[in-house]
């Protein structure tokens, strides 16, 4: 007898909890749950090495949407310790600082509990604690790890880059390694999954990131900035981006015109951003609603030159009617059509002159901004996207 979608008794389990939302793979986990609980019971597992996160907040923002809710924590010890074992046995780091024998143990226990009909892990960070369970098990590698240490590889000092390019191999061959355990596997795009290093790739299932479009719209607010580039300001490709920005894009746009303010508006911002704050560079920090900052802005820019997978950030601002700017690479994998939908940079120089465009050309920017935020509403849907991991995962069970 074929099985119904609203029998699906889903265990998902996370490298993080999935809240606040100030984090791509957080944002993605957050509202996949809340589509998926629309017709499955979801029992969440999620890891916890961030003794700052509100355990109580989390439980209260997840717990419409789970039916079972259990925070794992994993202490600096725990992580010390992993981190060796990974590095002795081969594995990459990424998964020696998530796992551990303790959190095992309790996963076991949760799983021997519920017993689920699916075993969901968010990311290769967790695909140790189930790769070898005999159940229907999915994989979400959402962006290829790989990749992305590489372009941190081909930036970095030469005093890290030899474990940039240690992690790379090792994140290469765990990727292709894992393959086979998983009978659904995920990922954000398609540029992602050209890149994977595995010659059956094509059986890995597209599934995009959405935005609530209910939630970005367009907001009347005072224009405090001209520029605004948001997101968690202590991962390593927006602190790359910072710098590109305050370093080498700014002070072209600054002879031109000269009192351009550009606001950075995300949480923990790193030394290297702090130190870019000026009477022209805003640093935000923590914001308890990123809306106002783009909001409060004329334009959106993503300069990414380093990282992988979709940029979240992106979609939130189109669907706010922002004009956005990015890079090629961003925009692989956002697919948005350039000068029409976005306006794209492959270098300073670009990304300086489309500023300018924008600020001085108000008919232009306004074309720019409609469209990308038509774009960004036809395209780019939670509940579309996480139908067609539902359905795999129907598939996967029989």
């Amino acid at each position: 007898m074929p099985f119904k979608s609203d029998e699906m008794k889903i265990f998902v389990l996370l490298p993080r909890i999935p809240y606040p939302l100030e984090k791509g793979d957080k944002l993605r986990a957050f509202n996949q749950i809340k589509q998926l609980a629309k017709h499955n019971e979801i029992i969440l597992c999620a890891l916890n090495d961030d003794s700052k996160v509100n355990q109580q907040d989390a439980f209260h923002a997840l717990q419409p949407y789970c039916q079972s809710i259990n925070f794992i924590k994993i202490t600096k010890p725990q992580i010390a310790l992993g981190l060796v074992r990974a590095f002795c046995k081969g594995l990459p780091l990424q998964c020696g600082y998530f796992y551990n024998q303790k959190a095992a143990k309790k996963i076991d226990a949760l799983i021997t509990k519920h017993k689920p009909d699916m075993l969901f892990g968010q990311l290769l960070r967790v695909a140790e604690y189930i790769r070898y369970k005999k159940l229907p098990k999915t994989i979400d590698y959402q962006d290829i790890f790989s990749f992305g240490m590489k372009r941190r590889a081909d930036i970095a000092s030469p005093i890290t880059q030899p474990i940039y390019n240690m992690e790379y191999r090792r994140l290469k061959r765990y990727e292709a390694a894992i393959f086979d355990d998983f009978d659904v596997k995920t990922i954000i795009s398609e540029p992602d999954r050209v890149l994977f290093p595995h010659e059956r790739r094509d059986e890995i299932l597209i599934v995009p990131n959405g935005v609530d479009h209910d939630y970005f719209k367009p907001q009347e607010q005072e224009k405090k900035y001209d520029l605004v580039f948001t997101g968690n300001m202590s991962y390593p490709p927006n602190v790359n981006a910072v710098e590109y920005l305050a370093n080498e894009i700014m002070p072209i746009v600054w002879k031109t015109l000269p009192n351009t303010r550009l606001y950075i508006a995300g949480a923990s911002p790193d030394p290297k951003v702090k130190k870019t704050a000026s009477e022209h560079i805003i640093i935000s920090g923590w914001l308890n609603d990123i809306r106002d900052a783009y909001a409060q802005s004329h334009i959106f820019i993503a300069p990414m030159r380093i990282g992988t997978g979709l940029q979240n950030k992106l979609l939130e601002a189109m669907s706010m009617h922002l004009p956005a700017i990015t890079s090629p690479l961003a925009n692989a994998s956002l697919g948005a059509k350039p000068n029409k939908e976005v306006l794209v940079g492959s270098n300073a120089e670009e990304m300086a002159q489309h500023i300018i465009t924008l600020l001085t050309n108000k008919k232009m920017a306004q074309c720019i901004a409609q469209e990308g935020y038509d774009f960004a509403r036809r395209v780019y849907d939670w509940s579309t996207a996480t139908e067609l991991l539902e359905k795999a995962m129907i598939s996967a069970i029989g």
